[in-house]
C-alpha cells in the first residue's frame, strides 16, 4: 500500500503538532515545517519519530514565496508525492491594539503571513498536485485543509487584523475548492474555538471565564489540539470528499446561537 504524506505548516507545537501526530498514528509519512526551527521544532520531531513513520522538518515562512517553493521542493524530492497540504501557519498580533489605535505595520504582518502566505501556499501546492495527477501518479487522491477560526465571523476589536485575515482565509477555501473541484481536489476549512496552545496562554483566565463561569462554550471544556487532529484526520481520510468547500467548526459547539 502507498504510503501517503502530509505537510503541515506551522506545526512545530499546538494545533499544528496536533495534526501531524494524527496522521503520524495513521501511517502517514509526515513533514513538519515552520519559520523558526530551533529546540521547540527538536523536540516535536522526536515525539513525531516515536510513531515509526518517516519524518522530517523543512524551515517555512510562508509569507516568503522562496521558502514555499523550497518546501515544495523539499517534500517532492523526498518523497515524490503530497497527498495533503494542511496550512496552519498563522501569527498573532504582537501587541493587542483596538482598531482605532491598530498600526499598518501589524496590520501588514498579519495579512502577509495569515492571509497572503495561506493563499499562495494552496495556489502553489494545487498546481504541483494537478501535476503528479497529470503524470499518473498511483493511487493519488491529494486534499487541502485549511485553518481558520472562529475570528473569522467573531469581531474582537483589539486584534481586529486577526479577524480580518482569519475571515480572509474563508474565502480562499471557497476559491480553491470552486476552481479544484474539477480537478477532483477538495479544500477544506476547520474552524477552531478557544484552543489550548501557546498563543492562548495569555489570555487563559479570560477564557477559562468565558468557557467555565459564564457558559460561553455549551460542552464546557477547552479545544485541545488533538480535537484538530481528529477532524483534520477524517477530511484527509476521503470520508467527505463530496463536501468540498465546507467549513467544519471544530469549537466546542460555540457557533451555535442561544438564547
Amino acid at each position: 500500500m502507498t504510503q501517503k504524506v502530509i505537510l503541515v505548516t506551522g506545526s512545530s507545537r499546538g494545533i499544528g503538532l496536533g495534526v501531524l501526530k494524527k496522521h503520524a498514528a495513521l501511517g502517514y509519512a509526515v513533514v513538519m515545517s515552520s519559520s523558526s526551527g530551533g529546540e521547540k521544532a527538536a523536540e516535536a520531531m522526536e515525539e513525531l519519530k516515536a510513531y515509526g513513520v518517516p519524518a522530517a522538518y523543512v524551515k517555512c515562512d510562508i509569507s516568503k514565496s522562496a521558502d514555499r517553493q523550497a518546501a515544495l521542493d523539499f517534500v517532492l524530492g523526498r518523497h515524490g508525492r503530497i497527498d495533503v497540504l494542511v496550512n496552519n501557519a498563522g501569527v498573532a498580533p504582537l501587541a493587542r491594539m483596538n482598531i482605532l489605535e491598530t498600526t499598518e505595520e501589524s496590520f501588514d504582518r498579519l495579512m502577509d503571513i495569515n492571509l497572503k502566505g495561506t493563499f499562495f501556499m494552496n495556489q502553489l501546492f494545487a498546481n504541483a498536485m494537478i501535476s503528479l495527477q497529470q503524470q499518473g501518479l498511483p493511487d493519488y487522491s491529494p486534499r487541502i485543509i485549511n485553518i481558520g477560526s472562529i475570528s473569522a465571523y467573531t469581531a474582537s476589536t483589539n486584534r481586529g487584523e486577526y479577524c480580518i485575515s482569519k475571515a480572509g482565509i474563508a474565502m480562499v477555501t471557497a476559491l480553491f475548492a470552486a476552481e479544484l473541484g474539477g480537478h477532483g481536489i477538495p479544500v477544506f476549512e476547520i474552524r477552531p474555538g478557544i484552543t489550548k496552545t501557546d498563543m492562548t496562554r495569555t489570555v487563559e483566565g479570560k477564557y477559562n471565564k468565558f468557557i467555565f463561569e459564564d457558559d460561553g462554550i455549551p460542552t464546557k471544556r477547552w479545544g485541545l489540539p488533538e480535537d484538530i487532529g481528529e477532524a483534520a484526520a477524517a477530511l484527509s481520510g476521503g470520508a467527505f470528499d463530496y463536501s468540498t468547500g465546507q467549513v467544519i467548526n471544530v469549537d466546542g459547539g460555540f457557533h451555535i446561537r442561544r438564547l
